[in-house]
């Protein structure tokens, strides 16, 4: 069975177009509560962002997002992260369930 995403459609589509708009190239994948199903109306969405390479997404790239999600009408908290600025072990949790929230560009 494929986790699901337990966000309203319009906010997956609001998150995906500023996925797009500010981050084309880089794939997002949620996990955490809203994905594993322990998720209360009150909980954050994770989200890790990998780029194409999994090289560092630039610092001024991942503040444009997050700028740009904190003046959007969604209405939870969401909580980026740069896959490649995380440990390995984080990694590792993050892999056992996830759902991509947006395919970047190549």
């Amino acid at each position: 069975m494929t986790p699901h995403l337990l966000i309203r459609d319009k906010d997956r589509a609001a998150l995906e177009q500023l996925l797009a708009r500010y981050l084309p190239s880089v794939t997002a994948w949620a996990y955490g509560s809203r994905v594993n199903g322990r998720a209360h109306d009150a909980s954050d969405l994770d989200l890790v962002l990998r780029s194409t390479d999994l090289s560092p997404i630039p610092f001024s790239e991942m503040e444009a997002f997050v700028s740009a999600v904190r003046e959007s009408t969604i209405p939870i908290l969401i909580e980026a992260r740069d896959w490649a600025r995380l440990p390995v072990s984080f990694h590792e949790e993050i892999e056992k369930k996830y759902v991509v929230v947006r395919e970047g560009r190549r």
